[in-house]
């Protein structure tokens, strides 16, 4: 059962994507060799939550010392299935509401009308660790951080990344995974390395999700190890993206590797 949720939602957002669009299903992609960047992900609280930001470092504590966390991370990576169980008695307990952006796959993403993966299932053994209800509040992902901010939210459960930039809005706890930012190109793309793609001579055209952490490295410039704005194109959604790369919109994808795998193995098939 390798990635199979993951790769259920990413055929069905493709599939309706390649249908409405009328694009091809002929081109197959693969994602490079080489990686973009490498990341932590951690979980953001508003900067004077400082309570709440202790708890959640101390619950994380906890669950990587008895294994909860490698056995839910081994679940959605590698198909390992675990008989841990969660939130199984919270009617009437205080909230914990995690804001997250459910189109993510595996870190987060729709099983039905659930939300389910990897930071559903950590925050559920968090809140269980807390003694407190999870909430899940899904939405844009750009507005994740302000929820936190305005009260909205408790806490950000994304695969959000730790950033210099986001560390002067939030707080982050400890990291909890380590993510990776790859390229994902059609099969025969002139494009063999990131370095093809960072070139400042080249003009190859990048696809991201709109607020993600493959968004704000490409757009950085190339002082930074970025490109030039106008090469960025932003989209809603990661399947967005893809769909993009697969009509020739763009020439690439930059993402987080595990949602690059469920996309591609979508596509190809």
């Amino acid at each position: 059962m390798k990635k199979f949720f993951a790769l259920i939602l990413a055929v069905s957002m493709l599939g309706a994507l390649l249908t409405a669009c009328g694009g091809s299903e002929d081109v197959t992609l693969k994602i490079l060799d080489t990686e973009y960047k490498e990341e932590d992900y951690a979980i953001a609280v508003a900067k004077e939550n400082t309570e709440l930001l202790d708890k959640l470092n101390e619950a994380l504590a906890a669950l990587k010392a008895d294994g909860t966390t490698q056995a839910i991370v081994d679940k959605y990576i590698s198909g390992v299935e675990h008989d841990l169980t969660f939130q199984q008695d919270a009617e009437g307990k205080e909230e914990l509401v995690m804001a997250t952006n459910a189109q993510f796959p595996p870190y987060e993403y729709y099983e039905g009308e659930d939300i389910v993966g990897i930071d559903a299932e950590m925050a559920a053994a968090i809140a269980d660790y807390l003694d407190m209800k999870l909430v899940i509040d899904d939405m844009d992902f750009d507005a994740t951080i302000t929820a936190v901010q305005t009260g909205k939210a408790d806490m950000v459960m994304a695969g959000l990344t730790v950033t210099p930039d986001r560390q002067e809005s939030v707080n982050f706890t400890d990291s909890y995974a380590t993510g990776i930012q790859v390229v994902i190109v059609p099969e025969g793309s002139p494009i063999e390395t990131v370095d093809d793609l960072l070139d400042p001579e080249a003009e190859y055209i990048a696809g991201v999700q709109k607020g993600t952490t493959g968004d704000t490295y490409l757009s950085y410039g190339y002082e930074d190890g970025g490109i030039t704005e106008e090469r960025v194109q932003k989209y809603p959604a990661g399947a967005d993206a893809i769909q993009a790369l697969i009509t020739g919109k763009v020439d690439c994808v930059v993402i987080d590797n595990e949602p690059a795998k469920a996309f591609v193995e979508a596509n190809n098939g």
